[in-house]
């Protein structure tokens, strides 16, 4: 308090904020002179600036009459910059160092707080910076005098060994290949030094006019410095609390933040990490894992993590493998990216190391020269996939990274059970793509599965005879079972059934398709089987083919999803072959929460009989002889009646494909027009082909049919 009545206020100056030049205004700041001589007696010969990177240089005149300057030198320099001969390149035409150079530098990026001040008649007038720029000397001549002086040198050394290679005229030339360039190359490169430099230098110079401190221009530009309201109209910019207005003139540093160094791209503190949100937090810890158990995975979370969410978000980012969790292949090679060493595009590494993944779904080994002679993909991309997940082990192939995880698949059955619906419709994608034999996918791999040594060829023969064995016992007794419950008297009455002896042929029918599906021995699943075969259908009068089952079959919740799944699929898609419905149904319960009633099992049979329930009829295409279709494929569901106006129009189309498996168009508009009654329009015709076939070579298949 005794310092402040020491020091009592003697005058209150009004301040005002101008912003005529907020955005235009810079500070230059020159090297220091003597007092006696300001920059603005100096002649400024030319400017010119680059506005993105707040660049200057300013061309000044030199003194040269002055005393102090030594013309030996400046003729010595021009001499050493420009040569002897002076042209209109010349750096100095008068032969003399008559100008330098100045150019500038930022002194510090953030000028939100620096303003320039104007006094005038009892006001003080601020307007901020937009920049402040040092000029420094440039000594650009010298690099021009540098060069000169190696070309001279080159000149000289030419001309003295040209009479020693006159026969040198053809030489050999190397001719090299650049490898495409992946992301995180094309992302280095453009952060590097180099490249900022020579964007940097394609900039274009933006030539000014210089105004001296006594010109007119320079007085009329000096007016927008002074805040236009400052006559008796209060401005309201500064109509401000004290810590409002301090903040304003004092906003809180920055620099300390950018002072701290910069931790690589993919580097990432735990603290950081648990800033993120969970799904981030998972993706990018499964990213830069690759594989790791889930007890892991929640210990790095935190145990305050919901599990329950935790298992919803890795099902977005990983496959369970072995019990294990293996980040995606689509987020270790994101879409429009390629591998580095060979080039090739991301869909075909995820396809790639799709297979190798769902190769340790089935067994603890994996043979390198088996993936690369499937996938077709070259050695390097080949041993990144296996490195992400497997170790490798001598004489004996790459063993899956980590143990068989039997806890998790004990505790979370119905999360093993969507996992092995995800890994069935992989299969079948790759089956269809790399032409493999198709194989069983195995519930359970073995914790010890896997080579202990080389194994003979006898012993896998051996091998080979024990599980055909049981395999017979097991067909035996399924068989038997099978042909006990056909002789229950659960025929609805006015159907006789004929026996008849079974031959071996069709014992072994049966065999195989108990091998194939369980049988369904439930009493809906029987009268189902039923309506929908010749018995049933010849006695009720409906479609021999396509019979609907009784209604009993419909009232439990698991018929009921099933049929709301399969109604919105078909009103979707009009055409589908069995195996694309099952790769949707696939998917569909892949969406569903856990125990949802769908997870119950459904069968292939409970699932036909659905769509024929829903309104949708098998159309028996007449496939080719040799068609590599599979029976699954072979079987083509339509959709009959939708209720819109293409509904007799599609159905015409679905009987011309009944009886043939490929049509041209004008032969399809043509039985259309007849059977309508009535010329159909090309838009018409066009909708009837997109609901219900795919062109193909110039004709026209059903959807989901055609064999390329």
């Amino acid at each position: 308090m005794a310092n402040e009545e020491d020091d009592p206020v003697v005058q209150e100056i009004d301040v005002y904020l101008a912003k005529s030049l907020a955005e235009k205004l810079y500070l230059f700041q020159y090297p220091v002179r003597p007092a006696s001589m300001t920059y603005d007696d100096i002649p400024h010969l030319s400017a010119k600036i680059k506005p993105k990177q707040q660049k200057v240089e300013l061309e000044m005149a030199i003194d040269t009459l002055n005393p102090n300057y030594c013309r030996s030198k400046g003729e010595q320099i021009a001499l050493n910059v420009d040569g002897a001969c002076a042209d209109e390149t010349s750096t100095y035409s008068s032969k003399l160092m008559d100008k330098q150079t100045f150019c500038s530098s930022q002194t510090t990026s953030n000028t939100s707080r620096y303003a320039a001040a104007l006094y005038r008649q009892g006001e003080l007038h601020l307007t901020p910076l937009h920049g402040i720029l040092q000029l420094r000397p440039s000594f650009s001549y010298l690099d021009k005098a540098d060069a000169k002086h190696r070309e001279r040198e080159a000149a000289n050394e030419a001309g003295d060994s040209s009479q020693d290679e006159a026969e040198d005229d053809v030489k050999q030339i190397t001719v090299r290949f650049s490898r495409p360039e992946s992301e995180q190359a094309r992302q280095r490169r453009v952060q590097s030094y180099e490249f900022l430099q020579k964007k940097h230098a394609e900039e274009p110079w933006v030539h000014l006019h210089y105004y001296g401190l006594r010109d007119s221009r320079s007085e009329h530009e000096r007016q927008y410095l002074l805040c236009p309201g400052s006559s008796g109209v209060e401005n309201t910019e500064l109509v401000k609390s004290p810590s409002e207005y301090l903040m304003m003139l004092m906003p809180p540093s920055q620099e300390e933040e950018k002072d701290k160094p910069v931790a690589p791209s993919n580097v990432l503190s735990m603290a950081q990490l648990r800033t993120l949100p969970l799904a981030d937090q998972i993706k990018i810890l499964m990213k830069n894992v690759k594989v790791m158990p889930f007890a892991n995975l929640m210990s790095l979370l935190g145990p305050s993590i919901d599990s329950v969410a935790v298992l919803r978000g890795i099902q977005k980012v990983a496959m369970l493998v072995q019990g294990n969790w293996v980040v995606k292949s689509d987020i270790l090679y994101p879409k429009d990216s390629s591998s580095p060493h060979s080039g090739v595009p991301a869909e075909v590494l995820c396809r790639g190391r799709d297979f190798v993944m769902w190769k340790f779904t089935q067994s603890r080994w994996v043979v390198r020269k088996e993936v690369a002679t499937v996938t077709k993909l070259c050695a390097e991309d080949v041993k990144d996939f296996l490195e992400h997940m497997a170790v490798v082990r001598i004489n004996k192939g790459w063993e899956f990274i980590l143990p068989y995880d039997g806890e998790f698949i004990k505790k979370h059955p119905d999360v093993v059970q969507r996992q092995h619906m995800l890994w069935t419709g992989i299969q079948a994608k790759l089956e269809k793509v790399y032409n493999l034999v198709k194989e069983t996918m195995p519930k359970k791999p073995d914790a010890q599965s896997g080579p202990a040594g080389l194994v003979s060829g006898n012993q896998r023969i051996q091998v080979a005879k024990t599980k055909a064995q049981q395999n017979h016992a097991l067909l035996e007794r399924e068989l038997q079972r099978r042909k006990e419950q056909l002789r229950v008297p659960a025929v609805p009455p006015g159907v006789r059934i004929k026996e008849e002896p079974v031959s071996e042929e069709g014992e072994e029918d049966e065999e195989q398709e108990a091998e194939e599906e369980p049988m369904d021995t439930s009493p809906s699943g029987l009268h189902s089987k039923l309506a929908n075969g010749l018995p049933l259908g010849r006695v009720v009068g409906t479609d021999s083919f396509n019979g609907h089952p009784p209604q009993g079959c419909a009232s439990t919740p698991v018929a009921r999803e099933l049929k709301a799944f399969v109604e919105a699929t078909f009103q979707r898609q009009f055409v589908l072959t069995l195996s694309e419905l099952k790769r949707l149904f696939n998917l569909h319960l892949a969406s569903l929460p856990p125990g949802h009633t769908l997870f119950s099992g459904i069968s292939d049979r409970m699932l036909q009989d659905t769509v024929l329930a829903a309104g949708c009829k098998q159309i028996l295409v007449p496939f080719p002889p040799q068609t590599a279709a599979s029976p699954d494929e072979q079987k083509v569901f339509a959709l009959w009646e939708s209720g819109d106006m293409s509904d007799q129009h599609r159905q015409v189309l679905l009987e011309i494909f009944s009886k043939n498996y490929r049509v041209r168009r004008n032969m399809i508009q043509s039985r259309l027009t007849q059977e309508c009654g009535e010329d159909l329009s090309k838009q018409e015709v066009d909708k009837v082909l997109k609901d219900c076939c795919v062109s193909y070579g110039g004709m026209w298949y059903l959807k989901g049919t055609v064999q390329s």
